[in-house]
C-alpha cells in the first residue's frame, strides 16, 4: 500500500501542475509575487522560530531537529488549492477582491512546491556539505526544468496530436500515463523527487488544448491512488499520542491557523487592502493543505524525522 500510495502523490502533484497556468501567473504577478512571496517567507520563518522555541522549552515532550522544523514549516506554509478553489467557485467569489488575492497566494504556493521538493531531500545531507549540496540540487533542478519547459511542450503537443488522430481513448490514456509517470521517473533518476517530475508534467499539459480532457481522464487514478496514500498516512497515526498529549495537539492545531491567518491579514493590509478583504483572505488560507503530507512523507523517507 505504501508503494501504491507513492503513485497517489505523483498524481496529486500532476493535478496541481494542471491547475498552474503561466498566462494566469503573468496576469496576477502583483498578487502572486507580492502577497504570495511575503506570505510564504514570513509564515515559514515564524513557523520555524516557533517550532524551535517549542522544542527548546518542551524538549522532554517533543525534541526535534532543525531539519524537522524546516519540513514542518514547509507544511504550514501551504493551503489546500483544491478545496479553496472549489469553495470559492461554488460561491462565485473567484473574481472578487479577496478572491483574486487568494488565487494569487495559492499560485505562489504552487510555485513554491518546486524549491521545497528540492530542499527537503537536500536537508538529509551532512550539515557541512549542505551549503554545497543545496545550490547543486537547485542548479540541477533548474537546468532540468528549463530543458523540459523549453523543448518538452512542443514535443508533447506534437506527440499528443499524433495520438489524438488515432481516435482511441485507450491509446490516449496509456500515453498520458506514460508521460506523467515517465517524467516522474526521469526526475527521480536525476536525484530529485518523483513529485517534482509529476508537477512539471502537469504544468506542460496545462498549456495545451488537452488540459480539460486530461483532467477528466486522470481523475479515477488520482482519486483511488490518492485515497491509498491517505490510508498509509492514517496507518502511521498512533492515537495514543492524541490522548496522552492532547494539549500539545490542540496547541499545534489552533496556533498555526491563528498565526497564518494573522500574517496573511497583516500582509494584505500592508498592501492597501480593506480590513474586510484582508480578513476574508486570511480566513480562506489559514488552513494547511494536502501537500503537507507529501512533504512529511518525503522527510520520513530521508530517515531523519521518523520519530516525529
Amino acid at each position: 500500500m505504501r508503494h501504491l500510495g507513492e503513485f497517489g502523490v505523483v498524481f496529486l502533484m500532476f493535478a496541481i501542475g494542471l491547475e498552474f497556468s503561466l498566462p494566469k501567473l503573468r496576469a496576477m504577478r502583483k498578487f502572486v509575487f507580492g502577497l504570495g512571496l511575503m506570505q510564504v517567507v514570513l509564515t515559514m520563518l515564524l513557523s520555524f522560530i516557533g517550532l524551535m522555541l517549542l522544542s527548546r522549552f518542551v524538549g522532554r515532550v517533543w525534541d526535534m531537529s532543525w531539519q524537522t522544523a524546516v519540513a514542518l514549516s514547509g507544511t504550514l506554509v501551504m493551503s489546500s488549492t483544491a478545496i479553496v478553489v472549489k469553495m470559492m467557485a461554488e460561491r462565485a467569489e473567484l473574481e472578487t477582491e479577496h478572491g483574486r488575492r487568494v488565487m494569487g497566494i495559492l499560485l505562489f504556493q504552487d510555485l513554491a512546491v518546486v524549491p521545497l521538493l528540492i530542499l527537503i531531500p537536500a536537508l538529509g545531507t551532512d550539515p557541512d556539505k549542505l551549503i554545497w549540496a543545496l545550490p547543486l540540487e537547485m542548479l540541477k533542478a533548474g537546468a532540468l526544468i528549463a530543458i523540459l519547459l523549453t523543448g518538452g511542450q512542443h514535443l508533447m503537443r506534437w506527440w499528443f496530436n499524433l495520438v489524438a488522430r488515432r481516435h482511441s481513448e485507450e491509446l490516449f490514456m496509456l500515453n498520458l500515463l506514460l508521460f506523467a509517470l515517465g517524467l516522474a521517473w526521469l526526475t527521480e533518476l536525476a536525484g530529485l523527487s518523483l513529485a517534482l517530475g509529476a508537477f512539471i508534467a502537469g504544468v506542460l499539459v496545462s498549456e495545451t488544448e488537452y488540459k480539460h480532457q486530461v483532467e477528466t481522464d486522470i481523475r479515477p487514478f488520482h482519486d483511488v491512488l490518492l485515497g491509498l496514500f491517505f490510508i498509509t498516512i492514517g496507518m502511521q497515526l498512533d492515537w495514543h499520542i492524541l490522548v496522552e498529549r492532547w494539549a500539545l495537539v490542540l496547541l499545534l492545531l489552533i496556533v498555526p491557523m491563528l498565526v497564518k491567518g494573522i500574517v496573511i491579514f497583516a500582509i494584505a493590509r500592508s498592501m492597501k487592502s480593506t480590513a474586510g478583504v484582508s480578513l476574508r483572505t486570511g480566513i480562506y488560507l489559514a488552513q494547511a493543505g494536502e501537500f503537507g503530507f507529501v512533504l512529511l512523507s518525503l522527510s520520513t523517507a530521508q530517515g531523519w524525522c521518523n520519530r516525529h
